[in-house]
Formats: C-alpha cells, sequence, structure tokens
C-alpha cells in the first residue's frame, strides 16, 4: 500500500464522523505522526510504500477515533500555547480555552518584580506553567498536582521544552493546606476541575469515557476547588500576590464572588477565542 493509498483509505474512513477537510487533516496527522515524518515528507513520499507497521498504526487510530477516543491521546501528543506536549488519558487535553488563563497570568508576569515564583496549582500536563515559563524568561514556576501520573506527564513536557533550569514539580493536594516548603508565590494559577454535577452526568462520551475525572468534577456546584484554594493557599502568597483562575461557562461572577469574599480585588476578566468569560485575575488586599 503506498502513502497516497493509506491517505486516501484513512480520509475516506473518517469522513464518517468528520467534515472532508477535518478528515483530512486527520488522516495526514496520524501517518505523520507513525511513521515520523513532517507533512512535507509524506507529500513527497505519497507514491512510495508504507511501511506496514505504520499502516497498522494508522488502521488502530481510526478504529478508536470511531469510538470516540480523542485524537491527542491516540497522537500522544497535542499543541498549546505554540508548545508541543506529552498527553494520556492521566491528564486532560489541554484546550484553546485555557489560553485566556495563560494570557492572563503572562501579561501580570511581565510586570511582576524581578524573577518572580509562580505556582501552577492543578497543574495536569503542566500546560499553563510551561506557557508562563516559555514567555516569561525569568519566571521560576513550581507545577502542583494531587495525580502522580499527571506530574509524570508534566515533568516530560518540561524536558521535553527544556524548561527544566526554572522548573520543580511537587505532588500537593489543593484541597489541603498549603505545605510550608512550597514557600511564597508571587501568582497561583489554576485550572481546577470545575465540572458541576449535573454536567458530569452530560459530558460527551469522548470526555467522559477517557478523560481524567479526577481533573473534571468540582463539586455539586462546580465550586469545591476555588473554595479550597483561597482557603488553604492564599498564605502561600506574597503580600499583595494575585491568582489567576480559569472557570467554566456562566461561572464567572460566583468565582468572582468567592474572591470578593476572600479579601481579593478582581483586576480583570478575560473572554476566550470563542467570546466565552473564561478567565479572572484577583489580588489579594487582605492582611494574610
Amino acid at each position: 500500500m503506498t502513502h497516497r493509498e493509506l491517505y486516501n483509505r484513512t480520509r475516506n474512513a473518517l469522513s464518517q464522523i468528520e467534515t472532508q477537510q477535518t478528515a483530512s487533516l486527520i488522516a495526514r496527522d496520524l501517518i505523520c505522526t507513525f511513521s515520523g515524518q513532517t507533512p512535507e515528507q509524506m507529500l513527497s513520499a505519497l507514491e512510495y510504500g508504507a511501511d506496514p507497521a505504520v499502516v497498522s498504526k494508522v488502521e488502530d487510530g481510526v478504529r478508536r477515533l470511531l469510538n470516540d477516543e480523542p485524537l491527542a491521546y491516540i497522537l500522544g501528543e497535542w499543541e498549546f500555547y505554540g508548545l508541543k506536549l506529552f498527553v494520556s488519558p492521566d491528564v486532560l487535553i489541554p484546550r484553546d480555552d485555557t489560553c485566556a488563563v495563560a494570557e492572563l497570568a503572562i501579561n501580570r508576569s511581565l510586570f511582576l518584580e524581578k524573577d518572580p515564583r509562580i505556582l501552577d496549582l492543578c497543574c495536569g500536563s503542566g500546560c499553563i506553567g510551561l506557557a508562563i515559563a516559555s514567555r516569561v524568561k525569568d519566571a521560576r514556576v513550581t507545577l502542583a498536582d494531587i495525580s502522580k501520573e499527571a506530574l509524570a506527564v508534566a515533568k516530560k513536557n518540561i524536558a521535553q521544552n527544556k524548561l527544566g533550569g526554572r522548573m520543580s514539580i511537587f505532588q500537593v493536594d489543593a484541597r489541603k493546606k498549603a505545605p510550608n516548603f512550597l514557600g511564597k508565590f508571587d501568582m497561583i494559577v489554576s485550572n481546577p476541575p470545575y465540572i458541576t454535577g449535573e454536567e458530569m452526568k452530560q459530558l460527551p462520551r469522548s470526555v467522559d469515557a477517557f478523560e481524567p475525572h479526577l481533573a473534571l468534577y468540582g463539586g455539586e456546584d462546580g465550586l469545591d476547588f476555588y473554595r479550597a484554594i483561597l482557603a488553604n493557599f492564599t498564605p502561600a502568597l506574597k503580600p499583595g500576590g494575585c491568582v489567576c483562575f480559569e472557570f467554566g461557562m456562566g461561572q464567572g461572577d460566583a468565582v468572582c464572588r468567592l474572591l470578593e469574599e476572600n479579601d481579593y480585588t478582581v483586576l480583570e476578566r478575560k473572554r476566550d477565542y470563542n467570546d466565552r468569560e473564561r478567565a479572572v485575575l484577583a489580588q489579594y488586599s487582605g492582611k494574610g
């Protein structure tokens, strides 16, 4: 089978569930990933025979896609904020929605004192912290998550993006008091679990069956982790420190009320690429 035949067969199979354009892009991504080729190399090799091992992997990928498994888990990698990241079912797939909180945090970090210390709490793959470290060249970023498996993925992503000199990793439970060994931070950024109990019942199969529920469920009202982080990690902020949260659709007002009730001043609320309110930046104005 030539690469062209493999491409056409893969595209046609995926057209059952995707538009022709999307099916074409996914077919290209599957073949390139499993063959180790760039799109340009694949194009020049269309009339050459495809390695049987590559054909087998691509066919398996198609079967998994038709079973609603996310493409990112099949490829084992995904792009976020210009970074190539490893992903696995131990972490949520980085989504464009999360660029909003990353941008808020990056913009704020540029105005912090030299060598700012930033904590990415509930870090998952580490995508937000990695985005910050890649754009704010003097930032010292700590990644923290309760999941050892997620931290293993984050560790690979630090190495993949050559950011080990300014990043550290710790296993931390956001629902418990911030451990003293973490020290104090200029900013805490978090995309915590925020899916409500009712929303958990309505998740699409591609999310419900494959992505980690530990990183999704935020309590019946979706706000449990915001309450916990504000109660447990505010003492880990330096005077005048900030928090930067992602939140779900329709949760903005509730999250901002929690911030104000805990002596924070809301500085900015940001919308995502789909024009949905998605993130908030707030500064602590209490006495510690």
